[in-house]
């Protein structure tokens, strides 16, 4: 466990704070953000994290339908439906990323805002379920994962991209970086820098790749597998919900 993964809550007051205030704060985050959000995420990740969701999508195997929860501006939302998703649904709290995405959206996405702790959809009626970079937001992350089971078809298939702890001897450069100078490109370029700075501390919250890994089998995963991306910065988690396809 890290020692650090409650700094967040410290340094926003997230610790004395009800669950339905926490998630007020972080929509006002990304409220925030929305206009410049992708193009922050080009600067920070010098275009990495496009590669990271590319690979995220490669070799899917893609059950309709389709969602992506988290799915903010729909850029991953559009890679499976080039992919060859027949239908995606975003699925994001967050109304004015939503808005930020859809001029720029195939036809065949659909959104829907929702909190991920509480989604409105059936038991047992996603073929395909995706999130990149959005788990660390929920309030919640255990009944994020439990709903995120409830909602999978047996034999579904579950995939989520997020930062994790990077390789022992990256980490000396890598946390200077991100403490310090991403904060600074949010002033500059999306004139936001307090927001950045949750951002940045919500990755350090968020379990390793062991830890969530012991979630995924806790929730009732199976299947339950990770790689990492660039050398542990960033991974990739699959899973999948026990049963066979009907």
């Amino acid at each position: 466990m890290r020692d650090d993964r409650h700094g967040l809550d410290r340094s926003f007051g997230f610790d004395r704070v009800e669950p339905r205030e926490r998630q007020r704060r972080i929509r006002d985050v990304f409220r925030a953000v929305a206009p410049r959000y992708d193009l922050m995420n080009d600067l920070m990740s010098f275009g990495i994290h496009r590669l990271w969701k590319r690979r995220l999508v490669r070799n899917l195997p893609l059950a309709d339908p389709v969602v992506d929860l988290a799915g903010g501006t729909g850029d991953v939302a559009r890679l499976l439906a080039a992919a060859g998703a027949g239908a995606v649904l975003v699925i994001d709290p967050s109304e004015p990323m939503m808005r930020a995405g859809r001029p720029a959206s195939d036809r065949c996405i659909r959104w829907l805002a929702a909190e991920g702790e509480r989604l409105p959809l059936r038991d047992r009626s996603v073929g395909t379920l995706t999130v990149s970079f959005g788990l660390r937001n929920v309030t919640r992350l255990a009944d994020a994962l439990t709903e995120i089971r409830r909602v999978l078809k047996p034999g579904g298939c579950f995939a989520c991209l997020e930062f994790s702890r990077p390789a022992a001897w990256l980490r000396p450069f890598y946390d200077p970086y991100s403490f310090h100078v991403i904060p600074r490109l949010g002033r500059w370029v999306a004139r936001e820098p307090a927001a950045y700075q949750y951002l940045v501390e919500s990755i350090r919250r968020f379990p390793d790749q062991a830890e969530f890994a012991a979630m995924l089998t806790a929730a009732g995963f199976d299947e339950v597998g990770w790689c990492d991306l660039s050398f542990g910065i960033a991974c990739i988690h699959r899973a999948r919900r026990p049963g066979a396809p009907a």
